[in-house]
């Protein structure tokens, strides 16, 4: 195993035994790096997961794959985790893809929560570096998009396509790629 520190400088300087995270180049996808993550991330440990990847985007990897299959669990706040680095990266021109590989209880929770629509999940590495080769479309984008809830009329932004819930009357709700809003 490489030592992670030749990656990404004084990466490994700071651990925390309930999550091991190992580091490898990707050379067929620019600025890509495969994260491999052992044990599991909850409300204790994920702030020294977000440092962690942080540290990542600075050394300038924006293109992320997370191998999760040796990830036990996952909590709400880890998924929180997971989202912000999207929040991160996509102004960057950058994206995350985590294989499938992942433990089904984790890939529960993602589920549960609605979070397996907004990430990018593949089956093999071949379909993640695939995902990247073919680049984000240059297309018009109509996000972020401003409606009204089918249920309450509460104003809301969405700034992309997916399922989120209503903040005002818990609704379900979904929103496509034309932008065209529905129940659940």
């Amino acid at each position: 195993m490489t030592n992670n520190n030749n990656i990404v400088p004084a990466f490994d300087d700071e651990r925390d035994d309930s999550l091991k995270i190992s580091l490898e180049k990707i050379d067929s996808i620019q600025n890509g790096l495969k994260i491999y993550l052992n044990g599991y991330i909850d409300t204790y440990n994920s702030n020294f997961f977000q440092k962690k990847i942080t540290k990542v985007v600075e050394a300038g990897f924006i293109n992320l794959v997370f191998n999760c299959s040796a990830l036990n669990y996952v909590s709400s706040t880890g998924i929180g985790s997971f989202t912000s680095f999207l929040k991160m990266l996509k102004p960057k021109g950058g994206d995350i893809v985590l294989l499938l590989e992942i433990q089904p209880k984790v890939y529960e929770v993602f589920q549960l929560l609605g979070f397996s629509q907004f990430f990018n999940i593949k089956d093999t590495m071949d379909d993640a570096v695939a995902f990247f080769k073919q680049g984000t479309p240059v297309a018009e984008s109509i996000f972020p998009k401003v409606f009204a809830c089918p249920m309450c009329n509460k104003h809301l932004r969405a700034t992309r396509s997916g399922r989120f819930r209503c903040s005002e009357c818990k609704s379900i709700l979904a929103i496509n790629d034309q932008g065209v809003v529905s129940l659940g």
